[in-house]
């Protein structure tokens, strides 16, 4: 697999897939950039090329000991596009903790190439309950998922994916080997690149990085998600967005990337041929 070199000397693992117009997937936590192959397979099959890569802690990528903030992440994703020499008519769909990064990039980075965004199971606009984002995860929660991680790092993954993949709920059931591979790829990450990830996006308060994302943004939320609320979080952004488009997956959990794999990608697919 290839690697790239970010500004602070951190080496990422990418790929890609197809060619044609370059669509980059950024993962979310925490897994790695594999959750998104059977995307990447779909949009290479329609002429797109598909780009994943792992987030730092993460996969194959360095398990950097800094640098575990949205600020950083933002710029690993605009070293990867001049590591690539991508310049124009991007597309960038992040899953979970991953549209921070496009949030992140759009402010930072002032969108840089970037025509199409789409919001999977996003964190955007903000997580944390607080007075003014009253459909928040409590402080409580997340203290609680920090513990948890603290006392038994594998034996919190194994509870933690019940909920990320809606076991036992309305929606789609996984297979047991599809939770399997989420918790080996867990185990592959760096424990403090985990906690830290966590931290940062259970607390980074990204409205003010919401009115940046100006281009034809896709928000697809399942209405039973219970890792990441829609009310907090797909539904309050779409309504802020002037150019955004809500697809609600009825029933279904977070994970949607395999929960509703084909129907995902259908999706993305017709989202990022038409914008």
């Amino acid at each position: 697999m290839p690697y790239f070199e970010t500004r602070d000397g951190t080496s990422i693992r990418y790929k890609e897939l197809g060619e044609g117009r370059p669509v980059i997937l950024i993962h979310g936590w925490p897994l790695s950039a594999d959750s998104w192959d059977p995307v990447m397979m779909a949009m290479a099959d329609k002429g797109m090329r598909a780009i994943a890569y792992d987030r730092r802690g993460f996969g194959q990528s360095d398990h950097a000991p800094t640098g575990y903030d949205y600020d950083t992440f933002s710029d690993d994703l605009a070293d990867l596009i001049a590591a690539l020499g991508l310049e124009e008519n991007i597309g960038l769909a992040g899953f979970s903790m991953g549209g921070g990064e496009i949030a992140r990039y759009m402010s930072r980075h002032s969108g840089k190439g970037i025509t199409a965004a789409a919001l999977v199971s996003s964190v955007v606009p903000y997580m944390l309950k607080t007075d003014d984002n009253p459909d928040g995860v409590p402080q409580e929660t997340f203290d609680e998922m920090t513990k948890g991680m603290k006392t038994d790092f594998r034996a919190f993954f194994t509870g933690f994916f019940k909920d990320f993949y809606g076991v036992g709920g309305p929606g789609t059931q996984v297979s047991d080997e599809e939770r399997h591979w989420a918790w080996q790829t867990t185990m592959k990450s760096a424990q403090w690149a985990t906690l830290q990830s966590a931290a940062a996006f259970a607390t980074t308060d990204f409205r003010p990085d919401v009115p940046h994302i100006t281009v034809p943004t896709l928000v697809i939320h399942g209405t039973e998600d219970k890792t990441v609320p829609i009310d907090a979080t797909g539904r309050a952004v779409a309504s802020q967005l002037e150019n955004a488009t809500l697809i609600e997956y009825e029933n279904e959990p977070h994970a949607v990337f395999a929960t509703v794999t084909d129907r995902l990608a259908g999706d993305l697919v017709d989202f990022f041929s038409k914008n």
